[in-house]
C-alpha cells in the first residue's frame, strides 16, 4: 500500500465512513459473549424485523382490553419482564393495540405465566414511541427474569378512531367459558354437575376438546375452574358409544396443562385449524369427572369420609367475605388464628387455599385487605406455592416481623365455586335499585306448579337478610326489613314462607329453619320481608389487650351515681341501697372499638329518633350497643352491665385516615373504616357492677352490637372474653381475646376451666 492510499483509508476511518461496516461484524463463535447493557442504562431495542412488531393480550383473568403482554418476534411469541415497567410503557403498548391510553399495568404474572422467550427487560419508553420496539431496553432476548415476572397492561376501553393497523394482533383463538355437559338425561338435573363432556364457549354455541394426549392434569384444571377441588378418573368406555353417535364440533386439538393453572386459557393450547380434514383422529371428546368439596356434596356418607381423610382443612379459614368461597385468609398456629401478608400473593398460592377449603381454583388473589383487616398475629409473608401443595402450610414462606407487614396488607381470595342455580329461585321487586326490594322466592305447589311468593316479615332480622343477599349475589345485607308497604306492589301477594330463622352462614334461605306450613299473623303483602343489600359492610372488633391492661376496681360513692342509676347502669340490688350513703363496687376498664371492615359503621336509627339524655348531656343513637357480662364456669351471668351508644365517633384513626364522625353539637355518629371509638375507663357506665359478686374465677365477656342491629361483614369477632380472677379485694384479667381468635380446642378448655387456660395460648 502506497503512502497516499494509506492516508485515504485513515481519513475514511476518522470521518466514520467505515464505522458501520465494523459495527456490523458479528462476534466470532469462539469469542466471549458481550456483557449486556446494565439495567440502569438501557439502549434502544434493535430493529431487526422487516415486518411491524405484532402485539397481543393473553392470559387469565382478562378482558379484551387487558391481559399479559406478548410480542411476536423471530417467529415466536414471548413476554415482557416487569422490571422497571411503568405506566408510560403501558400507554405505548395500548396505543399499539388500538386503544387510546392505558389505565394501569400489572406485575408478577397477574394474568398467568407466559411460555417461551422473555423478549424484553428493563423497558423504558418516553411515551411518544409508535411501538414498544422503539423504546430503550436490554435488547431482544436479553433478560434475567423468569415468567413469574411477566408484565400485563390494562387499557382504557376506548378505541382510537379509524384505527386499522396490522401491528395489532387480534387473538381470535381464546377460551373463556367452560362447562360440563352430562350425557345421561335425568328427569330432574341435579346440581352441581360433576361429570360430563368438556365444552368451551365458541361464538354462539359450544364446542368440544379432542382428548388425544389428554392427562389428569388437564382434568384438574377443568375441575378447579368449575369449583371442584379434586379430580376423579372417568370411565371412557361408558361415553365412547354415546359420543360416536353424536356430531361433535372440535375447537381444541390438544391441551397441555401442568395442573397448577387456574384457568384453561393459561394452559398451552393448540386450536383446530379451520380447514382441517380430521379434527380429532384417534380420539373422542374429552370427558372429565370432578369431586365436589364437603359443602357441595349431596351424599352425607361421602362428606364423613372426606372429613376423616383430612382433605378438609381445619387450620385454614376464610373470614369477612359476603359470598361462599371468598374472604380474608386466616391460618392457625399454636392454637391462635392469624393472617397472611400479601407480598408476592398470587393466583397459585390463592388456589392452594381454595382447594384446601373444598372449593375450586382461585378466581382472584386479593391484596390490600380487600376483605377487611384481621386482628392479632400475621404469620406468613411472601408465600410461594407452586400449585400442587395440599395445604398453604406446605408452601415456602417467610416468617415476618411487625416492620414487614401490617393488617392493611392482609391477603384474601375469591374461589371458583360450583354452579347451584340458587340465584334463580330468589328475586327482589319494588325497590329503587337492584340492591333493594321485597324478597320473592320461587316455590312449587302440590301439583308441582312453580310460582313466586312472599316471605312473612315477622321475626325477619339482619341474619336472614344476610342469607338473602348472599343468595342473590349482592353482597352483604345493609338492612332486613319487616315491612315493605312503601315499595311498589307487584302481582305477587301470596305468602309462601314464614318463621324463617337463619344462623347467617347459609347459602340460601331454603337451608334455614322455617315453618312447615305458612303461618303469618300479618298476611298482607305490605308486611312481607325485604332487604337492602350492599357490596361492602362494616366490621367492629374490640381491642382485647387494652381491656386487660386497663382493668381495676373502684368503690364509687352512691351520691356520684345518680346519673348512672337513671340510665340503668347499676345492678338491681342498687335500688334497695341507702341512697345517697354507701357505695357500689365497679369493675372498670377501657374499651377501644375498631372498624376493620370496608364500610363505615352507622347507627341503624336516623338522628330524628335519637334520644336526648339530659343527665349526661348527650344523644343515644342505639338502645343497646355493648353488653358487659361476668360469667361463672357454667356460663351463667353473675353480674352484667350494658352500654347504650352514648355517642359513636372517631376518637382516633390510623395514619392517612381522616375522622368523619363527631358527636358534639348533634353531629353525625359513626365509626369510619380504619378508625376507632375509645370509651375510657372513667366514663359513666363503662363498668360492671360487681357489688354482689363473691370471690372466685370467672369469665369476663364483652359483646358489641349484640342484637345485630347494624349489619357487619363478620359477627363472629364481636365478642371478647377474658379469664377473670377476683379475690374480694383485687381483680386480674388474662388471656383476653376476640371470641374466634383461638382454635375450637383451646376455646373449649377456656370455657371449661376459667382462670386456668393452658399457657401455650397465653
Amino acid at each position: 500500500m502506497d503512502r497516499s492510499t494509506h492516508r485515504r483509508l485513515l481519513t475514511l476511518l476518522l470521518s466514520g465512513l467505515l464505522l458501520p461496516c465494523c459495527c456490523a461484524q458479528t462476534t466470532p463463535s469462539n469469542a466471549p459473549t458481550p456483557t449486556p447493557t446494565p439495567a440502569s442504562s438501557p439502549s434502544p431495542s434493535p430493529q431487526a424485523q422487516t415486518e411491524r412488531l405484532k402485539v397481543r393480550l393473553a392470559g387469565y383473568p382478562r378482558k379484551h382490553n387487558e391481559g399479559r403482554v406478548e410480542l411476536f418476534y423471530k417467529g415466536e411469541w414471548g413476554t415482557i419482564c416487569d422490571d422497571d415497567f411503568t405506566i408510560t410503557n403501558a400507554h405505548v403498548l395500548c396505543r399499539q393495540l388500538g386503544f387510546v391510553s392505558a389505565t394501569g399495568w400489572t406485575h408478577s404474572a397477574k394474568y398467568g405465566k407466559g411460555q417461551g422467550k422473555i423478549w424484553l427487560d428493563n423497558v423504558l419508553c418516553s411515551g411518544g414511541e409508535k411501538s414498544i420496539e422503539f423504546c430503550r431496553s436490554r435488547g431482544w432476548g436479553n433478560s434475567d427474569c423468569t415468567h413469574d415476572e411477566d408484565a400485563g397492561i390494562v387499557c382504557k376501553d376506548e378505541r382510537i378512531p379509524g384505527f386499522l393497523d396490522s401491528n395489532a394482533h387480534v387473538d381470535e383463538n381464546k377460551v373463556e367459558e367452560v362447562r360440563l355437559r352430562p350425557v345421561v338425561a335425568t328427569a330432574k338435573k341435579k346440581l352441581p354437575i360433576t361429570e360430563g363432556v368438556v365444552e368451551v364457549k365458541y361464538k354462539d354455541g359450544w364446542a368440544q376438546i379432542c382428548d388425544v394426549g389428554w392427562t389428569i392434569k388437564n382434568t384438574r384444571v377443568i375441575c378447579g375452574m368449575l369449583g371442584f377441588p379434586h379430580e376423579r378418573k372417568v370411565n371412557k368406555n361408558f361415553y365412547k358409544l354415546y359420543l360416536e353417535r353424536q356430531k361433535n364440533y372440535f375447537y381444541l386439538h390438544s391441551v397441555a396443562c401442568t395442573g397448577t393453572e387456574v384457568h384453561l386459557a393459561a394452559c398451552p393450547l393448540e386450536f383446530i385449524k379451520p380447514n382441517a380434514t380430521s379434527s380429532c383422529s384417534g380420539g373422542m371428546a374429552a370427558v372429565v369427572s370432578c369431586m365436589p368439596g364437603p359443602l357441595f356434596m349431596q351424599n352425607t356418607g361421602m362428606k364423613k369420609k372426606l372429613k376423616i381423610s383430612c382433605l378438609q382443612s381445619n387450620n385454614v379459614r376464610l373470614k369477612g367475605g359476603a359470598r361462599v368461597g371468598e374472604g380474608r385468609v386466616e391460618v392457625l398456629k399454636n392454637n391462635e388464628w392469624g393472617t397472611v401478608c400479601d407480598d408476592r400473593w398470587n393466583l397459585q398460592s390463592a388456589s392452594v387455599v381454595c382447594r384446601e377449603l373444598g372449593f375450586g381454583s382461585a378466581k382472584e388473589a386479593l391484596t390490600g385487605a380487600r376483605m377487611g383487616q384481621g386482628m392479632g398475629p400475621i404469620y406468613m409473608n411472601e408465600v410461594k406455592c407452586v400449585g400442587h401443595e395440599r395445604s398453604v402450610w406446605n408452601c415456602p414462606f417467610k416468617n415476618i416481623t411487625s416492620e414487614d407487614c401490617q393488617h392493611t396488607e392482609d391477603a384474601g381470595v375469591r374461589c371458583n365455586t360450583p354452579y347451584l342455580g340458587l340465584e334463580s329461585t330468589i328475586r327482589l321487586t319494588g325497590g329503587r335499585t337492584r340492591y333493594e326490594g321485597r324478597v320473592e322466592i320461587l316455590g312449587s305447589d302440590s301439583n308441582g306448579t312453580q310460582s313466586w311468593g312472599l316471605i312473612c316479615g315477622e321475626n325477619w332480622t339482619t341474619k336472614e337478610a344476610m342469607v338473602a343477599c348472599r343468595q342473590l349475589g349482592l353482597g352483604y345485607a345493609n338492612q332486613g326489613l319487616q315491612e315493605t308497604w312503601y315499595w311498589d306492589s307487584s302481582n305477587v301477594t301470596e305468602m309462601v314462607m314464614s318463621g324463617v330463622k337463619c344462623t347467617g352462614s347459609e347459602m340460601a334461605l331454603s337451608q334455614c329453619q322455617h315453618h312447615k306450613s305458612v303461618s303469618c299473623q300479618k298476611a298482607a303483602a305490605k308486611f312481607s320481608a325485604g332487604v337492602i343489600c350492599s357490596e361492602t359492610a362494616s366490621d367492629l372488633a374490640l381491642n382485647a389487650p387494652l381491656v386487660q391492661q386497663t382493668v381495676y376496681i373502684e368503690d364509687r360513692p352512691l351520691h356520684m351515681l345518680y346519673c348512672a342509676a337513671e340510665e340503668d347502669c347499676l345492678s338491681k340490688s342498687a335500688a334497695q341501697a341507702n341512697w345517697p350513703y354507701g357505695h357500689r363496687r365497679l369493675l372498670r376498664f377501657s374499651s377501644q372499638i375498631h372498624n376493620i371492615g370496608r364500610a363505615d359503621f352507622r347507627p341503624k336509627a336516623g338522628r330524628h329518633s335519637w334520644v336526648w339524655h339530659a343527665c349526661h348531656g348527650h344523644y343515644h343513637s342505639m338502645d343497646i350497643f355493648t353488653h358487659y357480662d361476668l360469667l361463672n364456669a357454667n356460663g351463667t351471668k353473675v353480674a352484667e352491665g350494658h352500654k347504650a351508644s352514648f355517642c359513636l365517633e372517631d376518637t382516633d384513626c390510623y395514619e392517612g385516615v381522616s375522622k368523619r364522625y363527631e358527636c358534639a353539637n348533634f353531629g353525625d355518629q359513626g365509626i369510619t373504616v380504619g378508625c376507632w371509638d375509645l370509651y375510657r375507663h372513667d366514663i359513666d357506665c363503662q363498668w360492671i357492677d360487681i357489688t354482689d359478686v363473691k370471690p372466685g374465677n370467672y369469665i369476663l365477656q364483652i359483646v358489641i352490637n349484640p342484637n345485630y342491629e347494624v349489619a357487619e361483614s363478620d359477627f363472629t369477632n364481636n365478642a371478647m372474653k377474658c379469664n377473670c380472677k377476683y379475690d374480694g379485694h383485687r381483680i386480674w384479667l388474662h388471656n383476653c381475646h376476640i371470641g374466634d381468635a383461638f382454635s375450637e380446642e383451646a376455646e373449649r378448655r377456656f370455657e371449661k376451666y376459667p382462670g386456668q387456660l393452658n399457657n401455650q395460648i397465653s
